[in-house]
């Protein structure tokens, strides 16, 4: 069976419609923060298993950035928000 993704904008789509851009929970350092603080930023990510929270684009219909909050093991996908609204307004 085919993985589907509740897109907000479009409506359930297959999942093949997405890319993923990776992990959505890093906060982005102060502009002048430590060059320790940006390489860990940039390069060292944790590789969770289990419930996570990634961004996906809906490359394939409206563009939109969206944050996708799944089970990256069994591939259930619990929420589906806009990027834009996940994330005060940024996006």
């Amino acid at each position: 069976m085919a993985s589907l993704i509740s897109c907000p904008h479009c409506g359930v789509r297959p999942k093949e419609e997405f890319s993923i851009r990776g992990d959505a929970t890093p906060a982005r350092p102060a502009p002048m923060a430590s060059d320790e603080a940006w390489h860990d930023y940039v390069h060292v990510r944790t590789n969770p298993r289990g419930r996570i929270r990634e961004h996906w684009q809906h490359a394939a219909g409206c563009r939109r950035w969206l944050v996708v909050e799944r089970d990256n093991f069994t591939h259930e996908v619990f929420s589906v928000t806009d990027a834009a609204t996940a994330q005060g307004g940024a996006q």
